[in-house]
């Protein structure tokens, strides 16, 4: 899975995004309950199938740029630097299927509705172990995509089209918080939520905004701690019960105090409870959205930043009465009446969880410093005109006279003459003391509608 990340050519992407499927696939069919053959099939039909429109627009894309430029390249940095210095689309006709395309992909992978159908069965089917390694790190694989591929390299198509991406969004927040409510599983009912959770990632990188875009970056980050912790101590608590049915807990507050007050941490900040880290990245993409539809941009409007807001309120009420039906009331289960708290080593395994549950939520500039530049420089190439778009390559960051950290552009490569191009943060954008109040970045280009 880590190649995902780290590939600088399609095809290698491409192999790492396919090949990540194997060990998940094994680890489902193996070691999963009872319907694990059907799980993982329905989980590698699903993934690899979306997988292949996104090949056959690669394979496309590198013969567009062999067509231009006499050799054949699967470089992101060849393709990307042509479609920054606006030939690439040029002479393209097929901008639009190669968006969906690619996006088609992304949408199964995240997933989004209505093709996250195979993520509830693979969560329920799952060891503890993969249900983590699902929620923390193989569905951020389609976010990241949308963040590498379609933004930068549909800029036109992204701009056309992200009101229906959004849609998908909203709907598959309301719809995952509704099916959630209505589960007798307590495992089921996190994989429905992971699914509004990742809505809210979806939403915020198509807002196309610069607080949207981290937001959605941010929330990936705190989806893959809380919901990956709340996976985890399902299964410390399936372990010593063996069942996951809300029928069969009642009273678990009284017979395990510890763990049910890590359980509540963990729970609220999936809620999304100000101080924790689920909070951060739902406001900023909320925030984003609704600075969007105020603009009147991309086909994004208030009734949809409004439906997203309200998806916040349903995860409160789904997720707190699941903690009242599983920790509350009287025992009526006299099996729980011999479970034992947790053991020291998973206080510790869980507490380590928690520690960053809180230091996202209290301070999130750890975490939103480093993402600035590379989001400030993804939304400047998919919102800047053609052949006004710096290329990855060579767009640098700098901080200037004033302290504001700014995109550059080496105006020549053997002097130290810069251009500057956009002021990404504003130096007051993260305070120094609780007196100073921050503002939010700003992102202007030519072209682009201020934000």
């Amino acid at each position: 899975m880590l190649g995902v990340f780290v590939s600088m050519d399609m095809i290698l992407f491409y192999t790492f995004f396919e090949a990540s499927l194997i060990p998940m696939y094994f680890l489902i069919a193996i070691w999963g309950g009872e319907r694990r053959s059907y799980a993982a099939n329905k989980f590698f039909i699903y993934t690899f199938a979306g997988s292949i429109f996104m090949l056959i627009g690669m394979i496309w894309m590198s013969g567009q740029y062999a067509g231009i430029t006499g050799e054949r390249s699967f470089a992101i940095a060849d393709i990307q630097n042509l479609v920054a210095g606006g030939t690439f689309w040029s002479t393209a006709m097929h901008l639009q299927p190669l968006f969906w395309a690619f996006t088609l992909a992304f949408l199964i992978k995240t997933p989004a509705f209505p093709f996250h159908t195979w993520l509830p069965d693979a969560h329920v089917e799952a060891p503890t172990a993969g249900s983590v390694i699902l929620a923390g790190v193989l569905l951020k694989m389609g976010t990241y995509g949308f963040l590498r591929f379609v933004l930068p390299f549909f800029p036109d198509a992204v701009q056309k089209e992200a009101g229906k991406v959004v849609a998908l969004a909203v709907i598959g927040i309301l719809y995952g918080a509704i099916v959630a409510a209505m589960q007798t599983d307590v495992k089921k009912l996190i994989a429905y939520s992971s699914v509004a959770h990742m809505g809210f990632v979806l939403f915020g990188i198509f807002t196309l905004n610069h607080t949207g875009l981290v937001g959605a970056s941010y929330q990936q980050l705190a989806h893959g701690i809380s919901t990956g912790a709340l996976f985890l101590m399902v299964g410390l608590l399936y372990e010593r019960t063996h069942t996951r049915k809300f029928s069969d807990y009642g009273g678990l507050k009284a017979q395990m105090p510890v763990y049910s007050a890590l359980f509540l941490i963990v729970m609220l900040s999936s809620v999304g409870l100000p101080g924790t880290n689920g909070f951060i990245g739902e406001f900023m993409a909320l925030l984003g959205g609704f600075d969007t539809a105020a603009k009147d941009l991309y086909g994004i409007p208030f009734v949809y930043v409004v439906l997203a807001g309200a998806g916040v309120i349903f995860a409160a009420v789904y997720l707190l009465w699941m903690f009242q039906k599983v920790f509350y009331g009287p025992i009526t289960n006299p099996d729980l009446k011999r479970l034992k708290d947790l053991k020291r080593w998973e206080v510790a395994m869980c507490g380590l969880l928690i520690v960053f549950v809180f230091w996202g939520g209290l301070y999130p500039n750890t975490f939103l410093r480093p993402m600035e530049p590379s989001i400030a420089a993804i939304r400047m190439m998919a919102l800047n005109p053609e052949g006004d778009r710096p290329s990855w390559t060579n767009l640098e960051t700098e901080i200037d006279g004033k302290g504001n950290l700014v995109q550059v552009t080496p105006r020549e490569r053997a002097g130290d003459a810069w251009e500057i191009v956009n002021v990404v943060v504003p130096a007051n954008f993260y305070p120094e003391s609780e007196s100073e109040e921050p503002i939010i970045p700003k992102l202007t280009g030519e072209g682009a509608e201020p934000h």
